[in-house]
């Protein structure tokens, strides 16, 4: 029998979690995959460990976006009304996989799905969606399909409470701004990853000395990335976490290295063009507003 503490692990969780922090998204997206491929953890053993220890995770940083008052709790209480119950059940779900590759599998495609829809999220926001100062009218219906399709994705990968919740909040709410965003995803998840990780208790595949190394890492991480969230260049930090979670989905679905790096190397192309030109329209625009301005 190994260590009950693995220090690979506190310091990998660590990193995630202020990632988490960071933007809101991540958790299940980088956690999971990273036991699964760097540390020969079994799938369903690192998403039933991964769940238990985001559960402690989110209200920590949670905390810090309700101080700020950058939560909208009427959003909250419909995503939590149709994830707590789905999260719950998509315990068994996994369970009835049985196989574990079809685990992994499944983590793969959901995290394809969240790589697209950061994607689209940084394409709404260049296009100025997230920067209206409109009052958010929530859609009841559209946000409880969204909690429930969340939630069943969380309980059986335990991806979903930030990269594709996040992304179909957006889709939903444009007029969120970019802290909301982050706030309101990160305290609608406390619920939702408690039921599930609960699920998980009762079903799944717990393992306490991961969750422990786990939690040592994660918990000062995430606060850490809560705190400098306002500061750091979000839209540097989504591409860097796409780019991570395009590498953890082609290597679960079994893409060969070669694959994975011609695909790594097209999105960071992407990345930094993509990047150039936003840098290049704000200076210009800047130098048209200067050139608009009367002269005194």
């Amino acid at each position: 029998m190994g260590p009950l503490i693995d220090a690979g692990l506190v310091g990998g969780s660590f990193l995630v979690a202020i990632v988490v922090g960071l933007t809101g998204m991540g958790g299940g997206a980088l956690m999971t995959p990273m036991m699964m491929l760097f540390f020969n953890v079994p799938p369903l053993a690192a998403v039933s460990s991964d769940l238990v220890a985001s559960a402690v995770m989110k209200p920590v940083g949670s905390v810090v976006h309700l101080r700020r008052g950058t939560v909208n709790l009427r959003l909250v209480g419909w995503l939590c009304a149709g994830s707590v119950p789905t999260a719950f059940c998509g315990v068994f779900l996994a369970r009835a996989f049985a196989v574990t590759d079809a685990v992994k599998y499944a983590l793969g495609v959901a995290l394809l799905l969240a790589v697209a829809g950061m994607a689209f999220k940084s394409w709404l926001g260049g296009r100025g969606g997230s920067s209206s100062t409109h009052e958010i009218v929530v859609r009841p219906i559209p946000t409880l399909l969204v909690g429930m399709v969340g939630g069943l994705i969380v309980g059986v990968s335990s991806v979903g409470s930030g990269s594709l919740i996040i992304v179909a909040l957006l889709a939903l709410y444009p007029a969120l701004k970019a802290n909301q965003l982050v706030g309101t995803d990160l305290v609608q998840a406390v619920p939702l990853v408690a039921s599930a990780a609960l699920g998980h208790l009762m079903f799944g595949d717990f393992q306490m000395d991961l969750t422990l190394s786990l939690l040592i890492g994660s918990i000062p991480g995430v606060y850490l990335g809560a705190r400098i969230s306002s500061r750091a260049p979000g839209g540097l930090i989504r591409a860097m976490l796409a780019i991570v979670l395009l590498a953890s989905a082609l290597k679960l679905l079994d893409a060969s290295n070669t694959l994975t790096l011609w695909a790594l190397a097209a999105a960071v192309v992407v990345t930094v063009a993509g990047w150039r030109i936003k840098v290049r329209a704000a200076a210009r625009e800047s130098r048209e507003n200067t050139d608009l301005e009367p002269a005194r």
